[in-house]
Formats: C-alpha cells, sequence, structure tokens
C-alpha cells in the first residue's frame, strides 16, 4: 500500500529542527482555516470537538465514531497533515485498533494516544487517572501493530498523577515501543520542561501543549524550540477566539436589531462563498451537466 502523501510530509516535517505552531480544528471550516493560514499541519483536539461541536466539556465524552467521521470530513477539505487526538482509544486494546483503522482510512496523518484512565479528561484539569505502566504501554503496541503508514504520538499524563519520574519512565517505554513522537502532558516547572527536554529531545521529536489558561510554565514557542521540541500545540485558538468575542456580537444584535454596526469585524456572504472557492465548485459540477 502506498504511503498517503500527507503521511509522507508530517515525516518530514518533524524529522527539521524547527518548531512547528499546531492550531487545533474541530471541523472543516477551521481546518480550512488553517491551511489557508499557510500553516504545514493541523491538529484535530479531543477538547475543541467537544466543546465545539456538542457545547460539552473535555472529559471524555465524544465517541470513536463521532471522531472518525469528523477526521474524515475535515481530510476531504484539506491536504495539509492532519494529527488526530485518540484520546485513550475509547476501550480497550482492540477498540483502540479499531479506531487507529478508522482514523487512517479516513485520513489521519498520526494520531495521540494517551494513558489515561477512561472516561479521561483534559489533560490540565485536575483529578486525572492513568493505567497501569504495562496497559500503557499495551496501548502503544497496539496502536502500531494496526496501522498501515500513520504515525503514533504517544503520551503520557502521569506527570500529574505521579510524578515526573514517573512520566519519564513512561515515556521512555513508549519509545522504546516504537512511538513515532513523545508527549509528556503539563510539565508545571521549567525545570521539569527542561528535564523532559534533556531527556528526549535528541532522541524523539517531542510535543508541547500550549492550551490558553493551562498550567504550562511557558507560552514561548521559541523557549520550546530552544529546548528541542518539534511541536507545540495551541487545541483551543481559534475556539477561545470565538466564545471571547461572542457574546459581545450577540448582544449587540440583541439591543439594535441589525447587525451594522458590526460591519468593520464581519466579513460578507459573498466573502465566504470565495474562501470557500464556491464559484470553482460549482464551475467543476457544471462539467458533468
Amino acid at each position: 500500500m502506498t504511503r498517503p502523501d500527507h503521511v509522507a510530509a508530517l515525516s518530514g516535517l518533524i524529522a527539521g529542527d524547527r518548531l512547528l505552531s499546531v492550531p487545533g480544528c474541530w471541523d472543516g471550516l477551521t481546518g480550512l482555516l488553517i491551511e489557508q493560514a499557510g500553516f504545514p499541519l493541523a491538529f484535530l483536539s479531543g477538547g475543541a470537538l467537544s466543546m465545539g461541536r456538542f457545547g460539552r466539556p473535555d472529559i471524555g465524552l465524544v465517541t470513536a465514531s463521532e471522531l472518525i467521521e469528523t477526521t474524515a470530513i475535515i481530510r476531504d477539505r484539506i491536504e495539509i497533515p492532519l494529527i488526530v487526538d485518540g484520546d485513550t482509544g475509547f476501550g480497550n486494546a482492540l477498540t483502540l485498533q479499531r479506531l487507529i483503522r478508522g482514523l487512517e482510512r479516513a485520513g489521519a496523518s498520526a494520531v495521540q494516544i494517551e494513558d489515561q484512565g477512561f472516561p479521561k479528561r483534559c489533560g490540565h484539569m485536575a483529578g486525572k487517572t492513568v493505567v497501569p505502566l504495562a496497559e500503557a504501554t499495551g496501548r502503544v503496541h497496539a496502536a502500531l501493530d494496526s496501522r498501515d503508514h500513520l504515525l503514533i504520538l504517544a503520551r503520557t499524563d502521569a506527570l500529574g498523577v505521579e510524578g515526573l519520574n514517573s512520566a519519564l519512565d513512561r515515556a521512555e517505554a513508549f519509545l522504546e515501543a516504537g512511538a513515532d513522537l513523545i508527549f509528556i502532558e503539563g510539565p508545571p516547572t521549567t525545570e521539569e520542561l527542561e528535564a523532559v527536554a534533556t531527556r528526549f529531545a535528541a532522541r524523539a521529536p517531542l510535543v508541547h501543549n500550549l492550551v490558553e489558561g493551562g498550567i504550562t510554565p511557558t507560552d514561548s514557542g521559541a523557549d520550546l524550540e530552544a529546548l528541542g521540541f518539534r511541536i507545540a500545540l495551541h487545541p483551543l485558538l481559534l475556539l477561545h477566539s470565538l466564545v471571547a468575542r461572542a457574546p459581545a456580537l450577540l448582544a449587540t444584535l440583541k439591543a439594535e436589531k441589525s447587525t451594522t454596526s458590526l460591519t468593520p469585524e464581519l466579513i460578507r456572504l459573498q466573502d465566504m462563498n470565495h474562501l470557500l472557492d464556491a464559484a470553482g465548485m460549482l464551475a467543476a459540477g457544471d462539467r458533468y451537466a
């Protein structure tokens, strides 16, 4: 089976020595906005999907089928590589393998698998649990055994539950199992962030989470790049911006019964049609008329 171009492109990107700032998306439009902004890579965030599509917190409420469907929708709209948040695999090793196969068919370039207990919760929330090391490593093996070409991003949340040494040991086990990228979630101090980089930056592409309001000790991509990290995820950038602005927009409409005063802040219907290439798609359809 031929390796998809988007997977090859992702492999090339993480082989470089520069940090990739990767925004999060949750549907075809947000994926397209990321691509058109010139980013070479997008992230289908489980948190953004749960919050943006379902209006629910990131506490394990999204199902595997909903995640696969969303991946297919985004892949149908963009060509750049897409990392997909696979959470815990939605059950045991067998459900995880089914998830990997479904996401690969849907167009994922890489899948993030984590070691939280089920149901999981946002990595920057209190009250997380992690499964035993053997089960966590088994998830990585199961994911690797079921993929054809996509990459496996192995994440541990053990730092906030069992401490730094446990998180480092788990990441080491994931790397030994064959994970393509490593992600230790939530180092709260600069010292712990540096310890992660010292242990792994020269050995595997490292991923870090830069969610607004999270517990990370830095919000600087330059700092992460200097430490040797390869990917900085910004999973909720677009969603946080939308939610921050929406109340004022709605309040204006409610008070004025018009959007005229909002004109400088809004694009027009014709702008949306241009963004989405309505004319090009209609012309393509006319060829079959």
